[in-house]
């Protein structure tokens, strides 16, 4: 069976990791780096807007146009 985890050695920022660590209140750069790829991740996974455009129809007989007009306001004739 594969180990799940895998040894590396990186440079990293040590200001940015100071200031991750802060914000996060998380202990250890390794548990900071795992959340950080985890969020990463859930990021670019969650679907744009541009991903469900055209995904759904409109509710039928819906008039944008209708919502513009301002019942408070006279009339323009």
């Amino acid at each position: 069976m594969l180990n799940p985890a895998h040894r590396t050695n990186i440079v990293l920022d040590e200001n940015i990791v100071q200031e991750a660590l802060k914000l996060s209140k998380i202990k250890t750069k390794r548990a900071l780096i795992d959340a950080a790829l985890k969020e990463f991740i859930a990021k670019r996974k969650k679907p744009t807007i541009a991903d469900l455009f055209g995904s759904k129809p409109f509710y039928e007989g819906y008039d944008y146009k209708a919502l513009r007009i301002n019942p408070h306001l006279p009339d323009e004739d």
